[in-house]
Parts: C-alpha cells; structure tokens; sequence
C-alpha cells in the first residue's frame, strides 16, 4: 500500500483544490501491470482518444477495478495525451495515453468497496432499482463530479491510513458484454464493455492451492522445530490433505502484546509467523499467483512501525516468479526506507524448500532458525 504523493489542498488546508475529475477502469490484473511499468502512464482504448485529449496536467483520475467493484487508487496527469501502442497491458493496448504521477494507491485488497460509499456518490442517488447502480462504471475515461471525486479521494486516503484487507475471493468470470453509449466528443460511438461483476466468496475449505500447500509446510516445520505458529487470521480456515490450517499443532491464536494496536493489525495478516514467547522468530510471505507487492508491504509496514526489532522476513515463490520477487524487494519505495527490505528480506524456492524439507526429516527436530539461512538466498539483484 502506498501513497507517492498527497491531494493539493487550498489555502486553508482543509478541501481539496477544485480540479477536474476523470473515471479510470482497470482489473485486478490490468492495474497490477500497471504498477508493475512503474505507475507512470494510464492509457484508454484507440476509439477513446478524443476524450482523453481533453485532460490537463493536475486533472485526477480515479481508480477503480471492476468485477470487484472497488477503489484502489489516485493518479495525476502530469502532461499532455499522446497516442503510443508499446506493451503495459497483456489483455488490450490501450494506446490513447495520458503520463500521470502516484497520488494515492493501494493492493486490490486492501480497496475501498464502492458500495460503501453509497451514502457519499451521486450516481447511487435516484435509482429506481438499488441493484442496478453498475452504469456508471462501465467505461472510462468518463467526467466525474467534484464531489463525487473529492469523495473517493477522502476514502482512499482513509484506506491508506487506516488499512482494512479484504480478500478477493474466486472472482466469478463476465459471460457477456453490454453496447454502451459513449457521451463527450464522440458521441454515437458504441463501446462493449463487460457488465459489473459481483465477488463469489472462495469457499473455506480450498483444498490443494500450492499457497496453502507451502503455508502448511512451513507451518509444520516451524511446530516441530519447537516453535509456536500463527497462521493469517483469514487463513485458518483453509485446508491442505484434509488438515485445516486453524487445527495445526502449536497454533498461536493471539498474538504478543508487547506491539500497538495498528502493528498488531498487520503482524496477524503476515501469512505466517514463527514464535517463542513474545518474540517472532520468523516472518514468512508466500507469493504463489497473487500480488508480491502486497506481501512486501506488509512487511516494509512492519519494519516502519517497528524500527528496532531484528525479525528475519522470508519470501516464498515459485522458481519462475524469482526475477519479480527480486525486481520488487528492490523497487525505489524499499530501497529508500530507514531499513530497506533488501536487507532484512531473503527468497526461498518452492523446489528447494520442498527438496530441503525431505532431506531434513530425519532430523528436523534438531534444526534451528538460522538454518533458513542455509536455504534462502539474497534479494540483491543478479548483476550486483
């Protein structure tokens, strides 16, 4: 979760400089891509171009995912439109662009559910159906009121401040698209554009995904090497080879004490902790399909709240997604922290920690901290 820059207020300090305000649609992948280019270009579809070329330099753009209807973010053009077709996005081009700057961003899950602000946005007011207030998102870029803007970026800020996450779930897939009127320059110009999505909650009991797998594993380890385990408070329903994370032995339900509220509430979503007494002995992130951005910063969070604790923190990912594990532990938002991540972060292979494990069972009772260690290797980056 991040924030690059902050809303301009006026010269009392207290509301927003009034601005032009603009719709940005992304999905859960489309907005990870764009994060992952260096969050620095927004781009729309070719037959958007003339809307977009109505944007100015300090305009917001409003971020938000459909099929899980949430905000994520704040970006500011910093310049003029242009036209370019190279690669960002895997789905689509999107080559109508506009150059913007960070305000205000945060992971899918840690999003501001639009539902939630239905006391607060104009476009809930006056439905004539409750259910049916998916229409004003179904393309971008599209003008959005003052207010409404001003609105989401108090929320988003919130969200940044106060972080509250929410799991995705198993996002149920479109099935069919709606021709949309587009309104501005071109108008008559019909977009299809898929219709808004609602979130299927995944089921608790999610037997077999390689997260819990690797989690388990860990969790194991850390049991019979002595050591107490917390699992991430919304991960202890999960279940690998009939085994619920939530009935592992040496589970710790409640944390240490000894850290503040707003600590504690990031410790418990680390996916899992190693312990003995108060003291954390190890923190582990298992990166398998989703972002490793979120894991990293709850991680960077942790250190910055914490400055003087020494907790060895572990990422764990596949061999394949190595470089962009690697690539993130090193991005600027780490590297210039009082404590960058690189120094305290290592990477564990799923191979190798599943290879490791075999070998060491005869002796697994023997084994220390530090022979983690032996098995991680360091995040600097290969041509260092």
């Amino acid at each position: 979760m991040s924030g690059s820059g902050t809303p301009i207020l006026d010269e009392t300090g207290t509301r927003p400089v009034s601005r032009t305000y603009w719709l940005d649609l992304f999905t859960v992948d489309t907005w990870q891509e764009f994060r992952d280019h260096g969050a620095s270009v927004s781009g729309f579809s070719e037959a958007r171009m003339a809307t977009v070329q109505r944007m100015k330099a300090g305009d917001y753009l409003l971020c938000y995912l459909t099929r899980v209807s949430r905000w994520v973010g704040i970006l500011e053009v910093t310049g003029e439109p242009y036209f370019d077709e190279s690669p960002i996005w895997a789905s689509e081009v999107f080559p109508s662009r506009v150059p913007v700057k960070v305000v205000l961003a945060v992971d899918a899950e840690f999003g501001v559910p639009v539902l939630d602000m239905r006391d607060e946005l104009s476009v809930f007011e006056n439905l004539s159906n409750p259910n049916m207030w998916s229409g004003p998102f179904r393309g971008s870029p599209a003008k959005w009121k003052p207010a409404d803007g001003e609105a989401v970026v108090r929320a988003l800020q919130r969200a940044v401040d106060h972080p509250i996450e929410r799991p995705l779930g198993r996002l149920r897939r479109a099935s069919r698209s709606v021709a949309v009127p587009v309104d501005g320059p071109d108008d008559g110009h019909v977009e299809h554009v898929p219709v808004e999505d609602s979130v299927e909650p995944a089921p608790a009991q999610d037997e077999g995904t390689t997260h819990t797998e690797i989690q388990f594993l860990l969790a194991r380890l850390g049991a019979d090497m002595g050591f107490d385990v917390h699992v991430a408070r919304n991960d202890t329903s999960r279940v690998w080879k009939g085994q619920r994370l939530g009935d592992l032995p040496r589970l710790r339900e409640h944390l240490p004490q000894q850290f503040d509220p707003a600590t504690n509430r990031t410790i418990e979503l680390i996916d899992l902790l190693w312990l003995q007494g108060n003291a954390i002995t190890a923190a582990f992130e298992i990166e398998s399909t989703t972002s490793i951005y979120s894991g990293l910063l709850r991680m960077s969070d942790l250190l910055a709240m914490q400055p003087n604790i020494a907790i060895p923190l572990f990422l764990v990912a596949p061999d394949e997604r190595r470089g962009k594990v690697i690539q993130q532990v090193n991005r600027p938002t780490f590297d210039r922290m009082k404590r960058p991540l690189l120094g305290v972060c290592r990477y564990i292979s799923f191979d190798v920690l599943r290879e490791n494990l075999q070998a060491a069972q005869p002796y697994v009772r023997y084994l220390k901290a530090d022979w983690l260690q032996t098995i991680s290797e360091s995040c600097a980056p290969d041509d260092v």
